[in-house]
């Protein structure tokens, strides 16, 4: 039998740990537990969400590219994404052009919008019913 294993929190490289923390806290409604210079934490009071300070660091492009493909990202669900894309707006992100789910291909696939936060890590702004 092994020990127990459990997800402690997700970890984002970040040039500006605190900022990003801030973006997320406001988007998500999370309060944030720690913020410096170098690290910053945000909590829901379950779920943690780290931001760590990278020198140099910059986010992979939207869309990838095969030279420097986008490491992770998150999905979020929403229930309007005009609505949660405002807002993510408001926070400061961006709409990039490259919205390949808005009009899903697919059979059962409900749409799904893309924003870039602050320093530019994609977003998945998910519709959920």
């Amino acid at each position: 039998m092994t020990a127990p294993i459990a997800l402690s929190c997700v970890t984002i490289d970040s040039a500006d740990p605190r900022r990003l923390a801030e973006f997320y806290a406001a988007l998500l409604d999370w309060r944030i537990m720690h913020s410096e210079d170098g690290y910053a934490l945000i909590t829901d009071g379950k779920s943690v969400l780290c931001f760590g300070f990278v020198e140099g660091h910059a986010a992979a492009p939207w869309p990838d590219n095969p030279t420097q493909p986008k490491r992770v990202h998150l999905d979020l669900n929403v229930a309007d994404i005009d609505q949660a894309t405002d807002l993510a707006v408001s926070l400061g992100a961006t709409i990039p052009e490259f919205q390949p789910g808005l009009n899903p291909d697919w059979d059962n696939q409900l749409p799904w919008g893309i924003v870039l936060d602050p320093e530019g890590h994609p977003i998945c702004l998910n519709l959920r019913e």
